[in-house]
């Protein structure tokens, strides 16, 4: 009668559901190799790197890294490795770092390779680790620096970015220098230094200019004992470069801070699957290409490659766009879905620009000839690790994503994008289901997204997917689901579970785990709002046992705490699964190490790390900010020192830290500890020192022919505060966030006359660590802001629009803090 009962009402639900097509069948084309030069792609130790047309492959397989880039010469070298090893917890596989021409030689002949440009060493932490690296070595970086980061020693006398052979006498020396720096550390070297890119965003033809230039750019980098597995270059706005000499990689970003309107921007490229093209958008090349560009052309020959999605946004003068976690997590399905095979980030890390010699900044501005505007020193990208290493809730929504690619990217890689029957016709169209189908064979993944920023999506009711696999078609769930505004995930089709198929699943594979003696783990996510349903293969009931204590199952099976089980001849159905920490079911096939299967909450997922702790890789649960180094658990907290920690597998004995940890009991699989520090606690306190005086009128100008931020000289108009810190000196604290909230244009922070940071307003909180500028109680600051006209013709996020209060400008100050960051290091 339960049968039958379940199936009426199944069948209830097909007659409503809205199903989504998709045809897999067709044979996918083969990879091609040879089709792209690479250097000694070998290590020492044998470990091979390669590339074909469709993916790169590590020791003959399939390989689909995470890349993010930092910028080592913007962060204090003391400060490295803290946050090396935090991106590698992250899932983040390949650091990427432009080096900075003028950071490096501003004075002609004069070359700096010390402190925060240490490149070697920098490279050396990367390595430590376990991070590759990407040398993105211009000699034209762009990076909002100043002329693209050519010394102005350069631009001044000659013409740049040409077979100029002055030019080129002075790029050649560059290159050798870093050639010096990187030596012994290259790939062939058993370092891990794996590519190198060549210049950024070339689309310039001409006499002197063109494919030739990379290639004779590429002939000096190899000059310089430069020799990689892979060289790229930047593939989008009409790239020129010589095809199979190089390889183009990708990128895309959630707005465009770099335009010249005043108004949002319309639906972005990034939230709209691709199916023929890898180039989205105007990424902000300040070139513009008259042809068209290698990368269009040679899709047939190129993987896709990722080098700069938007983990964040720059806040540029006349736009200062702001994004949430979610506005840059669902573009990873989309991009995935998409085909892309490489994950990269631009910014990963912010940073500030170093002070150039006298105080002079290196900033890009209009006053210099450059198209926007930006902070002349901060440069916090609103990434996901800020300048002083503040992990930011973006991390909890991308973390799952680049586990799920640590775990799963090998079998992602050579599957082939599907498009669905029917798809959105243009970025406008925020109405048609936005998904994807990547397969290879039987097997594969769906891809979905919901997400357009600041753009509200209908909500797609009664869903079913129908994918036609080669040997025949899938329809799933059973029952539909709808998909609500925002919603973006990745779920699994015919997915292998250590030797049993997983037929579909209605929640996001994370990561495999193997956790010795209790088998193998595969953790999984369930996608907020949606009931998780997972099919299995039919032999599957003879050896299921589900959480509550059914097992051996056939018929329909419900158990008082487990999921509803439905046994057919073509599949087992686990319906209704509860989320959490206690596993979902096992399988304990005769003869096999048992396999478990963890659906996490969405809430559980955002707070997951997966690293080596305790001698073995282990799941940790934590708000705390968790990351890994040494075989530690690190954990931050900002404002209070609590910490809580849920570890899976148990450790082996009781954890040892500079604080008590306590065990607190047991959640489903993990094991509970919390601990607790001392509060420490720093005042501020905010004395006016002069009031702002009128701003003359806005000024639009420059190569954007839009607003430009005021003059240097109209700082004399400045509203100003002094900022003294009162209390105890903070003892072991990670970092002492100074945390300003302003109104105005723009603010500066001073020392005396000592230019710490500066910020333009854009609704987001500005903070700066006390600590790596060795303040503490008793110290004065000065804050000024520059007053911003209600009349300035700038874009301001809705959330950030001042309150005039019908006067002409607004320049004040809010609460002024200093929030401690407390760090507990737990060890075994």
């Amino acid at each position: 009668m339960r049968a039958a009962l379940l199936a009426a009402a199944l069948s209830a639900a097909f007659a409503h559901a809205e199903v989504l097509k998709v045809d897999a069948s067709a044979p996918a084309a083969a990879p091609k190799t040879g089709t792209i030069q690479t250097g000694s792609s070998v290590s020492p130790r044998g470990e091979k790197l390669g590339i074909n047309s469709q993916y790169l492959t590590k020791n003959g397989q399939p390989w689909l890294p995470v890349a993010g880039e930092f910028h080592y010469s913007r962060v204090p070298a003391e400060r490295w490795e803290a946050e090396l090893r935090k991106m590698k917890s992250a899932g983040v596989d390949i650091v990427t770092s432009y080096i900075i021409w003028s950071h490096h030689e501003e004075i002609e002949g004069r070359f700096d390779w010390s402190g925060n440009r240490d490149l070697h060493r920098f490279v050396q932490l990367a390595h430590k680790a376990g991070l590759g690296f990407v040398a993105r070595v211009g000699p034209w970086a762009h990076a909002e620096v100043r002329y693209g980061g050519v010394p102005d020693w350069v631009v001044n006398a000659m013409p740049t970015r040409s077979d100029d052979p002055q030019y080129l006498h002075y790029v050649e020396r560059f290159y050798n220098e870093i050639g010096k720096q990187l030596k012994g550390q290259l790939w062939k070297q058993g370092g891990p230094v794996i590519a190198v890119q060549i210049e950024n965003e070339y689309n310039l033809i001409g006499p002197g200019k063109g494919e030739g230039h990379i290639a004779k750019l590429k002939e000096l980098a190899l000059k310089a004992g430069l020799d990689v597995p892979l060289y790229t270059v930047t593939g989008w706005d009409h790239t020129v470069y010589p095809s199979g000499a190089v390889t183009p990689v990708f990128g895309g970003y959630p707005d465009v801070p770099w335009g010249a309107s005043e108004k949002k921007s319309g639906p972005k490229e990034t939230y709209a699957f691709r199916f023929g093209t890898r180039v989205s958008g105007d990424l902000g090349a300040q070139t513009k290409g008259t042809v068209l560009g290698a990368a269009e052309t040679d899709m047939d020959s190129t993987p896709f490659l990722g080098a700069e999605y938007g983990a964040g946004l720059p806040a540029m003068y006349r736009r200062r766009t702001l994004v949430s976690p979610d506005d840059i997590a669902s573009m990873l399905p989309v991009q995935l879905g998409s085909g892309l095979n490489m994950v990269g980030y631009y910014m990963f890390h912010g940073g500030r620009n170093p002070l150039g010699l006298g105080g002079t900044t290196m900033e890009e501005s209009t006053l210099s000839g450059g198209y926007n505007d930006t902070p002349a020193i901060n440069y916090d990208f609103n990434a996901p690790l800020g300048p002083d290493g503040q992990q930011r809730p973006v991390l909890a929504r991308l973390r799952p994503f680049h586990h799920f690619l640590q775990d799963f990217g090998a079998r992602l890689a050579p599957m082939t994008v599907r498009k669905p029957d029917v798809t959105p016709a243009t970025l406008k169209d925020l109405v048609t289901p936005r998904w994807s189908f990547r397969g290879q064979g039987e097997r594969g993944f769906v891809f979905m997204s919901n997400h357009v920023r600041q753009y509200p999506m209908a909500v797609q009711r009664g869903v079913q997917f129908d994918i036609k696999l080669p040997g025949g078609s899938l329809r799933f769930p059973q029952q539909p689901f709808d998909v609500a505004d925002g919603a973006y995930f990745i779920w699994p089709v015919n997915f292998d579970l250590d030797g049993t198929r997983l037929e579909y699943a209605t929640a996001q594979p994370v990561a495999r785990l193997d956790a010795g003696k209790e088998g193998i783990v595969y953790v999984f996510s369930a996608s907020a709002g949606i009931p998780v349903e997972m099919s299995l293969e039919p032999a599957a009931a003879a050896w299921l046992e589900a959480q509550g204590g059914a097992s051996g199952v056939s018929g329909v099976a419900t158990s008082t705490s487990g999921p509803r089980i439905a046994a057919g001849a073509e599949r087992v159905v686990l319906s209704g699964i509860a989320p959490g920490a206690a596993a979902a079911f096992t399988l304990r096939k005769p003869s096999a190490r048992p396999v478990s299967v963890l659906v996490l909450t969405p809430e559980q997922t955002a707070q997951l790390a997966i690293g080596d702790f305790a001698g073995q890789r282990r799941l940790v649960l934590s708000a705390q900010q968790p990351y890994f180094a040494d075989g530690k658990l690190e954990l931050r907290a900002a404002g209070q020192p609590r910490f809580r920690f849920a570890v899976y597998p148990a450790l082996p004995t009781a954890p040892k830290a500079g604080a008590k940890v306590t065990p607190a009991g047991h959640d489903g699989l993990f094991q509970v500890y919390e601990a607790a520090m001392p509060q420490q606690t720093i005042e501020a306190s905010v004395t006016p020192l002069r009031p702002a005086q009128p701003m003359p009128p806005p000024v639009r100008g420059g190569n954007a022919k839009a607003a430009m931020q005021p003059i240097p000289e109209a700082w004399s108009r400045a509203a100003a505060w002094r900022v003294k810190l009162w209390g105890a000196a903070p003892a072991g604290l990670d970092a002492a966030l100074l945390d300003i909230d302003f109104t105005g244009d723009i603010a500066r922070l001073h020392n005396g006359t000592r230019w710490l940071d500066d910020w333009y307003y854009n609704g987001q909180r500005w903070q700066y660590d006390l600590g790596a500028a060795r303040l503490g109680p008793g110290a004065e600051l000065t804050v000024t802001v520059l007053p911003l006209r209600a009349d300035t013709p700038i874009y301001l996020p809705e959330q950030a629009l001042p309150n005039f209060a019908g006067q002409p400008q607004v320049a004040s100050i809010g609460k002024v803090s200093v929030i401690p960051v407390y760090k507990l290091s737990v060890g075994p």
